[in-house]
């Protein structure tokens, strides 16, 4: 059986496609004791609310029709966001270049928080600033927003 999120995907990516946007990321998590279906879309110019609208309304028929879901849950589309996480490979090539926040899980070097450029990616390594990381030693990617 298919994961849940790889389910929604599924069921997501024309949805989203055809409302012109790109699909982030699709999560499916418990926070609270409530479980919480959220798809992240992106699209060129910025997401605003006429975008997740438009994949929210037929999404949520889709997964209604398709029920890959057991329970109830809080579905949510919203954008990826300006400091979006990197997850997959195709997002580290898409911020190839950009600035990006790194979460170690202990700290290397006296630090847990790293800033820089983004270098490279590979197996889930990041090179950031010329400074290597390993898989298991990152928690969490994201671009960084300057305010």
């Amino acid at each position: 059986m298919a994961k849940v999120t790889d389910a929604v995907a599924a069921l997501a990516l024309p949805i989203v496609e055809g409302a012109g946007c790109t699909l982030w990321d699709v999560e499916y998590v418990k926070e609270a004791g409530e479980w919480f279906l959220r798809v992240y879309i992106d699209r060129e110019g910025g997401v605003d609310i006429d975008c997740c609208e438009a994949v929210s309304r037929p999404l949520s028929d889709a997964l209604d029709d398709a029920d890959p879901i057991q329970g109830s849950y809080t579905f949510e589309v919203s954008s990826a966001g300006l400091d979006r996480v990197l997850k997959k490979p195709e997002h580290f090539a898409r911020c190839m270049g950009q600035q990006v926040d790194v979460k170690l899980y202990r700290p290397v070097d006296g630090r847990k928080e790293v800033s820089g450029v983004l270098a490279g990616y590979e197996g889930g390594a990041v090179v950031v600033d010329g400074a290597r990381f390993d898989k298991k030693d990152v928690a969490q990617v994201r671009l960084h927003v300057e305010f």
